[in-house]
């Protein structure tokens, strides 16, 4: 066994292995968050789909049952808080009186509407406020961007900013 010299090192870590070692495990966990986060946010809006197509059926068969969609999602059984503790919106667009009228459409100044103000439902609408629980009637506004929206009457269920 050799004498130890002052000069050589006894065994340890020096501050800037610790140093690197550290920088490595903070980028390696930046990058699983971000990852986690995201997947979050991918579960939270398949469950939100899953929920609407729930709530779509409950209300086709209420539709079949009594040939007029339901005043409410409690009017289907359908209470249902969405991933943000937030409740389901709908609005009866088919059945809705219009403003001083009787029967018909109704009901177009709370409807859910495209880039052209354009409705994106003709029989109702159904959507979740999404992660800030904010929503207006346009879809380009800055809090519906979030939202997830169903539009052409069912045809498409997802995203806001994606429609």
């Amino acid at each position: 066994m050799q004498p130890s010299s002052p000069g050589l090192r006894q065994g340890g870590f020096t501050l800037l292995e610790v140093l690197i070692a550290v920088a490595i495990g903070s980028i390696v966990l930046t990058m699983g968050m971000s990852a986690y986060t995201e997947h979050q946010k991918r579960v939270r809006l398949e469950l939100v789909v899953a929920d609407m197509k729930m709530a779509e059926l409950a209300i086709f068969s209420y539709f079949q049952d009594y040939q007029r969609y339901p005043p409410s999602l409690a009017d289907v059984g359908f209470t249902k808080l969405d991933p943000w503790g937030n409740p389901y919106q709908y609005l009866n667009i088919a059945n809705a009186p219009a403003p001083g009228k009787g029967k018909g459409k109704g009901g177009v100044g709370k409807m859910r509407k495209d880039k052209n103000l354009v409705p994106i439902n003709s029989d109702y609408d159904l959507y979740s406020m999404g992660p800030d629980g904010r929503s207006v009637g346009p879809l380009t506004a800055k809090p519906s961007r979030d939202d997830i929206v169903r539009a052409n009457n069912g045809a498409f269920i997802g995203l806001a900013a994606d429609y």
